[in-house]
């Protein structure tokens, strides 16, 4: 499976595949072998590259808290496809400001603007239910909302023009 993780700025590919009860992990061009055994509830006994670790692992506020050898990381992790839809949910903004777009078809469950709303970088502009996914969209640069193309209960196709927003 691929997965994305974020670490503070730092944001990772990961792919996992699993083969009887050991793991392969890629980030990037490195590549680990690892074999992974949950000791107790949080606890990890992991053999990376034939080098023993303990491993804590604990949620919080929508990350885990991963204690490694006396280093804490609050590292967050989601579904390859999901941090796409997220993240880049076809928003790009050009001289002209931004158009968000759907990334893949869905249908729109929550407007949060209006046209004429002010909006800053990371505000929530609406949410497109997609794969059995919520998926969030939030304005990658502050304007003022121009145009708010679809109404809640609407199907999309991806590449519809959702919102647009001028800068």
């Amino acid at each position: 499976m691929k997965f994305v993780a974020t670490s503070g700025t730092r944001v990772e590919t990961v792919e996992v595949t699993e083969e009887g009860g050991r793991y392969r992990v890629q980030v990037g061009e490195r590549v680990w072998e690892i074999d992974a055994r949950l000791a107790s509830p949080g606890i990890y006994s992991l053999l990376v590259d034939g080098v023993s670790y303990v491993a804590t692992v604990a949620e919080h506020d929508g990350s885990c808290l991963v204690d490694v050898g006396g280093e804490t990381h609050a590292v967050r992790v989601e579904e390859h496809t999901r941090y796409v839809i997220r993240t880049r949910g076809g928003a790009g903004a050009g001289g002209d400001g931004q158009r968000v777009a759907a990334p893949l078809p869905g249908r729109v469950t929550h407007i949060a603007v209006r046209p004429g709303d002010r909006v800053q970088v990371g505000d929530t502009l609406l949410v497109i239910e997609a794969m059995k996914m919520e998926n969030e969209f939030r304005a990658s640069a502050a304007g003022t909302v121009a145009e708010v193309r679809v109404e809640p209960g609407q199907t999309v196709n991806a590449g519809d023009v959702l919102i647009v927003i001028a800068s």
